[in-house]
C-alpha cells in the first residue's frame, strides 16, 4: 500500500510558475513509476506526465511539453512537477499516481495502469 500526498497547488496568473510535490509513504518508493493526471471541471481526467522509477525516462502530454518538468528524488520519496508558463487551460485538480514496476525504463500514460492515487491539489490559473 502506498499513500500519496500532493501539495503546492494554488491560484496564479497566466505566465506564472508552480511546483507541485507528491510525497509517498513507502520506503520502496524507488520501485514505483509515477504519473501526474489532471481533471478540469466537467472534463474527464487526463494524463499530464509520467516518470520511470529510475527517473531516467519521462513522458509528457503534448499540451504541457516544454512547459512542465517531472522529476523525482527517491531519497525523499517525493516527485515534483515544475509547471512554467501556466495557462488558464491548465486549471484543474492535479493528482499524482503510482504503480509498482520492475522495469526501470517504463512509463505509464493510462490512468488504469496506476494502482495508487493521491487526493489531488487544485491549480487555478487566471487570465
Amino acid at each position: 500500500q502506498v499513500q500519496l500526498v500532493e501539495s503546492g497547488g494554488g491560484l496564479v496568473q497566466a505566465g506564472a510558475s508552480l511546483r507541485l510535490s507528491c510525497a509517498a509513504s513507502r520506503s520502496t518508493f524507488s520501485s514505483y513509476a509515477m504519473g501526474w493526471f489532471r481533471q478540469a471541471p466537467g472534463k474527464e481526467r487526463e494524463f499530464v506526465a509520467a516518470i520511470s522509477w529510475s527517473g531516467g525516462v519521462t513522458y509528457y502530454a503534448d499540451s504541457v511539453k516544454g512547459r512542465f518538468t517531472f522529476s523525482r528524488d527517491n531519497t525523499k520519496n517525493t516527485v515534483y512537477l515544475q509547471m512554467n508558463s501556466l495557462k488558464p487551460e491548465d486549471t484543474a485538480i492535479y493528482y499524482c499516481a503510482a504503480v509498482l514496476t520492475i522495469a526501470p525504463g517504463v512509463v505509464y500514460v493510462r490512468s488504469g495502469d496506476y494502482a495508487y492515487w493521491g487526493q489531488g491539489t487544485q491549480v487555478t490559473v487566471s487570465s
